[in-house]
C-alpha cells in the first residue's frame, strides 16, 4: 500500500511541476503554437497516406477507394532484381560518407585549431564551409564542367599529357569513388566549424599542464583533444546513422544527372522512388518502399543510441 501511494505520490508531484513549469513559460509555450500546428499539418496529416502502401492503388479509385493487397507491394518489391541494387548502394554509401566525414571534419577541425593568424584562420574557414551553401544543381554543373566527356576540364588534362579521356558518364565503375568525394567537398566544412566550436571550449590549462609533464603536440590531440569532441562525434554519428538508409537526393540525381548506365553504382532508394512516382505507374510500390525506409532508419537511430548508452551513457542522445 505504502509503495502504490508513493508512486501516486511522485506522479502527482511530476505533473504539478510539469503544469507549473508551463505556467512559468506560457508566452514562450504559445509561440510555440505556430510550429507545432505547420508541423501537424504538412507532417502528421499526410501520414494518413501510408495506407497506399497496403493498397492495389488505382488513380481512378483514389486513396480510400483502392483495393487492400496486404504486403504484395513490399513482396513485389523485395522480390525484384532492383531491391539489392538499391539498398546496397544505400547504406554502403551511407557508411562510406559517415567514415570520411567524421574523420576528414575532425582532422581539419584539429589543424584549423593549431592555426594562431585569425586572417588566415578566417580565409580557411570561409573556403571550406562554402560549398555548403551551393545546391546540389550548382555542384551538380560544377561536377559536369570537370567531367564533360569531350571539353571537361579533367579529360583535357588527361589529352594533355598524352592519355584518352576517360567517358565518365558511361562507365558506373568510377562513380563510388567520385560520389564521397563530391559528397566530402560540400558537406565537411559545416562538420568541421561544429568539431572547430567545441575545441574552443576546451580549457587553455590542460594544454598548459600537459606541456609541463613533457606531451608534445601530438599526445596532447591524443589524450586531451579527441577526448574532448568524443560526446559531439557521438551525437552527430548517431544521427547519420539514422540518415544513411535515406540517402542525398540531391547529391545522387544531380551529380550522376539520372544516367540509366550508371545505376548499378548510383542508384539509392531516395532516386529509386523519385523515378516511381514521377511516371506514376507503381504508387503502391513506391509508398511501400519509403515506408520501410522510415522505420528501418527509426530503428537505426534508437538502436544505435542504445548501443551507445550501454557503452557510455554520457554521450547518448537521449
Amino acid at each position: 500500500m505504502n509503495v502504490s501511494k508513493s508512486k501516486s505520490t511522485k506522479v502527482s508531484v511530476k505533473k504539478k511541476s510539469r503544469w507549473k513549469d508551463f505556467k512559468d513559460n506560457a508566452e514562450l509555450s504559445v509561440m510555440l503554437i505556430p510550429g507545432l500546428v505547420l508541423l501537424f499539418v504538412f507532417s502528421y496529416i499526410p501520414m494518413v497516406g501510408i495506407i497506399i502502401a497496403f493498397k492495389d492503388y488505382r488513380n481512378n479509385l483514389g486513396i480510400f477507394g483502392s483495393e487492400w493487397n496486404g504486403f504484395e507491394n513490399f513482396k513485389f518489391f523485395f522480390q525484384s532484381q532492383d531491391a539489392w541494387r538499391i539498398f546496397r548502394n544505400t547504406i554502403g554509401y551511407g557508411l562510406l560518407f559517415i567514415i570520411t566525414t567524421l574523420i576528414a571534419a575532425v582532422l581539419v577541425a584539429i589543424l584549423l585549431y593549431e592555426v594562431k593568424r585569425k586572417i588566415a584562420l578566417k580565409f580557411y574557414q570561409t573556403s571550406m564551409i562554402l560549398p555548403h551553401f551551393l545546391s546540389w544543381v550548382i555542384v551538380g554543373y560544377i561536377t559536369y564542367m570537370l567531367l564533360e566527356p569531350n571539353m571537361g576540364v579533367i579529360n583535357q588534362i588527361i589529352r594533355f599529357f598524352g592519355g584518352d579521356g576517360i567517358q565518365w558518364y558511361s562507365e558506373p565503375k568510377y562513380w563510388p569513388v567520385i560520389l564521397p568525394i563530391v559528397n566530402l567537398w560540400k558537406n565537411i566544412g559545416l562538420k568541421m566549424v561544429m568539431y572547430y566550436a567545441a575545441l574552443m571550449g576546451i580549457d587553455e590549462e590542460l594544454f598548459e599542464a600537459a606541456q609541463i609533464d613533457g606531451a608534445n603536440r601530438f599526445k596532447q590531440i591524443i589524450y586531451i583533444t579527441l577526448p574532448s569532441l568524443v560526446p559531439l562525434m557521438t551525437i552527430l554519428t548517431i544521427l547519420d546513422v539514422g540518415n544513411i538508409i535515406r540517402g542525398d537526393f540531391g547529391l545522387f540525381y544531380n551529380i550522376p544527372r539520372d544516367v540509366g548506365l550508371l545505376y548499378p553504382t548510383t542508384d539509392i532508394i531516395d532516386t529509386y522512388l523519385y523515378r516511381g512516382l514521377r511516371t506514376g505507374d507503381d504508387i503502391g510500390i513506391t509508398t511501400a518502399v519509403g515506408l520501410f525506409q522510415s522505420v528501418i532508419g527509426f530503428i537505426m537511430v534508437v538502436g544505435t543510441n542504445l548501443v551507445v548508452k550501454k557503452v557510455a551513457p554520457e554521450n547518448s542522445l537521449f
